[in-house]
């Protein structure tokens, strides 16, 4: 990456950034995007009305970022280091290694598995039960600790189910959802902060405000996934070494 080529003008829209990232990147998002704006990584111009008009050098910017994240797990601070000693001519301190043990996130949800969507089932007790593998018993005590409830007119719709199937195969390895209950309020505390994050975005005035809350809820529950992914996936190194 040479300097010049973060220097060259144009006037690409968020929109278009996005779309150009996501070939490359298919978890990228406006809110990163914007993130990594406020984190002083790209500067892209702005129109008299406000809107952000970005050149061929910042979608080569961005590209660099995200890539140094990906591949080399480099932190935005040594990152942005990286970004100022090019800008000068200079070469980029060498990135440091992959791990040797890297934490396996790549599969994990994306912020598009989080787009809400309308319910599209409507299941009965003894449906739920029987779709999922679960007996009533142990959806009783599900029910009793928040993890599973009944929409109005006591119906089960697909949330329920996706839930009710997990329980099932935990039960198979012994653990009752009395052990669940701790998952329950560590997702509780996740979506109270959340909220405290994407909240006041949602208040904003501008056109956008509510858009760019939803982004960011998006990708912070992709982010708290991966965050248990690999806290989990370190755990488990002492168990089974």
């Amino acid at each position: 990456m040479s300097a010049a080529s973060l220097s060259s003008r144009g006037t690409l829209s968020i929109g278009e950034v996005l779309a150009q990232l996501r070939a490359d990147f298919p978890d990228i998002t406006i809110s990163k995007i914007r993130f990594l704006e406020d984190q002083g990584l790209v500067q892209p111009n702005r129109t008299p009305s406000g809107y952000r008009k970005f050149s061929g050098g910042d979608v080569a910017r961005l590209k660099y970022v995200l890539s140094q994240q990906r591949d080399h797990y480099l932190p935005l601070r040594v990152i942005k280091d990286q970004l100022e000693a090019i800008d000068r001519g200079l070469s980029p301190v060498a990135s440091v290694p992959r791990p040797a043990h890297p934490v396996i996130t790549d599969n994990a949800p994306t912020p598009e598995h989080f787009r809400s969507s309308s319910a599209a089932m409507r299941l009965s007790r003894e449906e739920l039960l029987n779709t999922a593998g679960l007996r009533s018993d142990q959806l009783n005590e599900v029910e009793q600790y928040g993890l599973i409830s009944a929409r109005s007119g006591g119906f089960y719709d697909d949330d329920a189910l996706a839930i009710a199937r997990v329980v099932a195969e935990m039960a198979r390895y012994g653990i009752e959802g009395r052990h669940l209950r701790g998952f329950k309020s560590a997702a509780d505390r996740e979506v109270s902060l959340f909220g405290q994050v994407a909240g006041p975005m949602a208040k904003q005035r501008s056109g956008d405000g509510r858009a760019r809350a939803e982004e960011t809820v998006r990708e912070l529950a992709a982010l708290s996934v991966r965050l248990h992914a690999a806290l989990v996936q370190i755990g488990l190194r002492d168990i089974v070494g």
